[in-house]
């Protein structure tokens, strides 16, 4: 596979595009979006949570179920999905999320088969992920918080 994963590279480094200059990140959109993400999260993140508690939160538009993974003094790790119902076509969204409390800012980690997102890929690549997927993981995390305009905290527990 590594040998595969070379040759690829190796390809792709050798094709030229006319006219493209290489893909900025847009800092500024990246870190607005990690601010709404931020304030989403804070309407319903408890307040003295220990690892490991596992919640619910409810809305007119759907439910998430969330797991802290990780509390220290300026930061939390926790993972959030959203049940899709039974359906076995489609799979249930599922990140992993850093809360930076000293910044004000949650950002994605971890997203479905991604288990580390880099800030820019190159394109084309062997997953085929977007210039931006950062960028585009986090958005997704703003979408699936909207799950009404006045979530309400409904159970907790220690697994």
């Amino acid at each position: 596979m590594a040998d595969f994963e070379e040759l690829w590279n190796d390809i792709v480094s050798k094709v030229t595009y006319a006219g493209k200059s290489k893909y900025q990140p847009n800092v500024s959109q990246f870190l607005a979006v990690c601010s709404r993400n931020y304030m989403h999260i804070q309407r319903w993140l408890t307040q003295e949570p220990s690892e490991g508690t596992y919640w619910q939160v409810d809305g007119e538009f759907g439910r998430l179920n969330v797991r802290l993974l990780e509390n220290t003094k300026y930061t939390q790790l926790v993972e959030i999905s959203r049940c899709v119902g039974e359906h076995v076509l489609v799979s249930t969204p599922k990140v992993s999320v850093r809360i930076y409390h000293d910044a004000k800012l949650a950002e994605v980690l971890t997203s479905q088969q991604i288990y580390q997102l880099r800030p820019v890929y190159d394109y084309p690549n062997m997953h085929m992920h977007h210039r931006d997927e950062k960028y585009q993981v986090n958005a997704f995390l703003e979408e699936l918080l909207k799950i009404d305009n006045l979530t309400k905290f409904i159970c907790e527990s220690d697994i």
